[in-house]
């Protein structure tokens, strides 16, 4: 578990108004405002559904993921791509680490920035992820 939302400041609710953050004794939660009424849904159930949806889009294109990151970071040797392309096929494994350690505060101004969104609804399903660049987005519920 987490000791902060990982995606604090980029959940909102269907309406665009965006989710605060609180605690349920230590568990982190996004808190969604239904007319008053704060749905507390855990963090980790949001968290999770948005990491799932990532994962699923770059599954198929771990070659070519790995091949334009190490090119990014100047590593384009074989050895580095094949590192780069076995840590994304191991993604869930990226992920337990990732809801961990969490995504620093500047990282997740920039991906707002960006125009990067998380939809939910009052049940704390993800309706949808928005992220630049990206023509769709898919449906999550439960």
């Amino acid at each position: 578990m987490s000791s902060q939302p990982l995606f604090a400041g980029l959940v909102i609710d269907e309406l665009g108004n965006p989710a605060e953050t609180g605690f349920i004794g230590s568990e982190p939660c996004y808190v969604i405002n239904d007319a008053g009424f704060k749905h507390h849904i855990p963090a980790e159930q949001i968290d999770r559904a948005v990491l799932s949806q990532m994962a699923e889009m770059m599954k198929g294109s771990e070659d070519f993921i790995s091949e334009q990151t190490a090119k990014m970071l100047g590593q384009e040797d074989p050895f580095s791509k094949a590192i780069i392309e076995q840590q994304l096929k191991n993604i869930d494994k990226q992920f337990d680490t990732l809801m961990q350690t969490g995504i620093p505060e500047d990282m997740r101004a920039y991906l707002g920035m960006m125009g990067f969104k998380v939809v939910v609804n009052y049940h704390g399903e993800v309706v949808r992820v928005e992220q630049p660049g990206s023509a769709g987005s898919g449906e999550e519920g439960e």
